[in-house]
């Protein structure tokens, strides 16, 4: 999507962070910027900052862990600017510990708007944009984290790696029409992700301060500045790149990761289990 001028882009948690840093990139490309995010004030200030500048913004409050709500976001970017062309699956929030312990209403936390968010997404924004024939793309937001398993974070692993499996899959089945799927996978960003907890709903415990040996929220103030994403990702948009890393620094831990599965296909090619047994080396599909 080289030219993006006047095309309406939906961004999930886009009231801060690296969802604020998009929707100011778009902004400033000169595309209509529809906000989704769960705070209410944040959401009000980061409109006023957009039309100040003198972008087409607006703002709805979103839940993305609930369909309906999810749906009715959608619904109110096409009845507001007519059509969509770009959704940013982005609103996240960090759970630590391991699988086997994590707190079971952390896990449903965390699945709930890491993994479920981004299919609803899909589900509300996706048949909108195939519908009016212009062509559009998605990006949904990963993480590190969905590249490469990282101590202690089970859970928010398991959700990214999801989110990038879901996004490869959306790449095979439109290679051959007009819509575009970007992944986008960040190493370190000084966004709010931190103190997520404040939003935490009730039906999982409700509400969170991060606790003080947590030194999540100290390491992210040292990130990249969200808005150099919000950049990256527009400039992906518009070079059709599917897959965006903020630090090439950590390509040494896709590397490793290749290592150790490629060994998993030599240990494969010298099994006893499997010695004499021809297949086919296809899959369905």
């Amino acid at each position: 999507m080289k030219d993006v001028k006047g095309k309406v882009a939906f961004i999930s948690g886009g009231a801060s962070g690296m969802g604020l840093g998009m929707a100011r990139a778009f902004a400033e490309a000169g595309m209509k910027v529809m906000i989704g995010d769960i705070e209410r004030a944040p959401l009000e200030r980061a409109v006023e900052e957009l039309r100040q500048k003198g972008a087409e913004a607006d703002g709805v409050v979103v839940d993305v862990t609930d369909m309906e709500a999810v749906e009715a976001a959608a619904q109110a970017t096409v009845e507001r600017f007519g059509k969509v062309h770009v959704v940013c699956n982005n609103a996240g929030v960090p759970v630590g510990g391991h699988s086997e312990t994590c707190n079971m209403r952390n896990w449903h936390w965390v699945v709930d708007v890491n993994l479920w968010g981004v299919v609803h997404g899909l589900q509300a924004f996706v048949p909108r944009i195939m519908s009016h024939g212009e062509g559009g793309h998605v990006v949904n937001t990963a993480s590190m984290a969905g590249m490469y398993g990282l101590r202690g974070a089970g859970p928010y692993n398991a959700t990214k790696f999801a989110v990038v499996g879901i996004s490869e899959t959306m790449m095979a089945e439109h290679s051959r029409d007009n819509l575009n799927i970007s992944v986008l996978c960040p190493g370190i960003v000084a966004t709010n992700i931190g103190t997520a907890g404040r939003n935490r709903a009730d039906k999982y415990g409700g509400a969170v301060a991060p606790s003080e040996k947590d030194g999540t929220a100290a390491a992210l103030a040292k990130g990249l500045d969200p808005d150099a994403v919000g950049r990256q990702v527009l400039e992906a948009i518009q070079d059709e790149q599917p897959y965006i890393f903020t630090d090439p620094g950590l390509r040494y831990l896709i590397e490793r990761r290749t290592k150790y599965i490629l060994a998993g296909y030599d240990w494969a090619e010298n099994c006893k289990a499997l010695e004499g047994i021809e297949q086919s080396g296809l899959l369905p599909g």
